[in-house]
């Protein structure tokens, strides 16, 4: 038995069916075999790991705690772990939110409690833990109040929404920065020099072009793993030529071919949910369902997808088809509800509503051109009659003296002054003529006349 870098350790390798598990298999990608031994080799995050840092005790094994890694794709989540279960002589246990059920936490936790009174502790290490289940998150609870194990919990998404607050009260939340370039450049040079790094077939080193280090790292976007991805495709491009210097040419072709994957890990998370809104947005049903159906296969959290879609029916479609986010919020509570497989269904009902729904960004121009006067300080004060004349004093100071009371007057509309003096006459939504805010704009003008607009 060896450890995760190949060094005799019996016992200590994480349980199979994570991402530090598959990393102990043959042929492993340059992101994994680059993968710190030490948390002296960790690139960026400089703003936790000084001298006494919870990252330097976790690592030295010296303080039992529970810590949840927030950060976007790429910045070292996993590496902490991994960095966790080289240098600590406890167990490391890895689970995958994806996969991982009930009972297998269940049974990681009497493992863990059996190996405890024997004297030998556990780092637990859960990768993507936003997708586990309220249920899922309550059987963690004791182990954690009762430093049963260290805990480590990686998660993209904020704890705040993710995590129940008694598990996240009792743990340490620590959050996780993009990389900058310059900690991108350092991983893209050690990726040429380290001997774990790139090298051809009969093990010669790459050289690579200064202009083709700058177009992988400014592609990279703060991303680790998708540096050293584009690194490992330039290079196999350069030895397919029999050349040993990397161009900006071939890291351009290299890049075509890495970006088509997406991966559940999240390399291309955010362009192919990027498609995926767009082509609601366009109306294009079909490319919408390809992407939607491209990250289901990717193991994409559904819930997020229900969320875009829910924030893409205010945003794109509006007062058009208002009933679009009634569908949209009801698809996102059945998801929780039912869970995957089920829920492609219930997300594919939502995404051909949405992408067939008239669109209209009226509701974002409005609340956008509404804000940005109140940023510039056009506020102004509320009318005198519009002012709260529920508490004692109020009408000595005029307040609500004059309002009229729109339901006593035929039409439900009252002529009279609702805007600061500053702002009397300003228009912020305007209905186009897609779908239902044809109608709303026939009703808006009526409206406006009656107020004397």
């Amino acid at each position: 038995m060896t450890d995760l870098f190949g060094n005799p350790d019996p016992g200590t390798a994480p349980t199979a069916g994570g991402s530090l598990g598959g990393a102990r298999q043959g042929g492993q990608p340059l992101a994994v075999r680059l993968r710190p031994r030490s948390i002296d080799e960790i690139v960026g995050q400089q703003h936790l790991l000084g001298p006494g840092s919870p990252l330097r005790r976790l690592a030295d094994g010296s303080q039992a705690m529970s810590v949840f890694l927030w950060g976007p794709p790429g910045v070292g989540k996993t590496t902490i772990a991994s960095v966790v279960s080289h240098s600590t002589n406890r167990r490391f246990v890895e689970i995958s939110a994806v996969t991982a059920g009930v009972k297998q936490v269940r049974e990681e936790l009497d493992t863990a409690s059996r190996e405890l009174a024997r004297g030998r502790g556990t780092v637990l290490f859960i990768d993507e833990v936003h997708r586990f289940s309220k249920a899922q998150q309550d059987v963690l609870l004791p182990a954690v109040e009762n430093r049963l194990v260290t805990l480590i919990a990686a998660t993209t998404e904020n704890p705040s929404f993710s995590v129940i607050s008694p598990l996240l009260s009792r743990s340490l939340l620590l959050t996780l920065k993009p990389l900058t370039d310059d900690d991108i450049g350092t991983l893209v040079d050690r990726g040429l020099t380290d001997e774990r790094g790139v090298r051809t077939a009969s093990g010669e080193p790459f050289t690579l072009d200064p202009e083709a280090r700058a177009t992988i790292v400014r592609l990279a976007q703060g991303d680790a793993r998708r540096s050293l991805t584009y690194l490992e495709e330039a290079a196999a491009g350069a030895e397919a030529l029999g050349e040993t210097r990397i161009t900006p040419e071939i890291v351009a072709k290299a890049v075509d071919r890495a970006t088509v994957r997406y991966d559940k890990d999240g390399d291309q998370h955010y362009d192919v949910i990027s498609a995926f809104i767009k082509s609601v947005r366009g109306s294009d049903v079909d490319a919408s369902l390809h992407y939607l159906a491209r990250m289901l296969e990717a193991g994409e959290d559904p819930r997020f997808i229900a969320r875009r879609l829910m924030i893409l029916a205010s945003e794109d479609i509006g007062m058009a088809a208002p009933s679009v986010l009634q569908t949209a919020v009801a698809a996102a509570q059945t998801v929780q509800l039912i869970g995957m497989p089920e829920a492609q269904l219930t997300l594919a009902h939502a995404t051909i509503a949405a992408a067939v729904a008239p669109k209209s960004n009226a509701v974002t121009t409005a609340i956008a051109a509404a804000r940005a006067d109140v940023q510039a300080g056009k506020v102004g004060l509320v009318p005198a009659h519009l002012r709260d004349s529920h508490y004692a004093g109020a009408k000595t100071y005029g307040h609500g003296q004059g309002y009229v009371y729109p339901h006593d007057l035929d039409p439900g509309v009252a002529r009279q002054q609702y805007l600061p003096d500053e702002l009397e006459g300003t228009h912020y939504y305007q209905p186009t003529d897609h779908g239902n805010e044809a109608a709303i704009g026939s009703q808006l003008e009526a409206i406006r006349r009656l107020l004397g607009h």
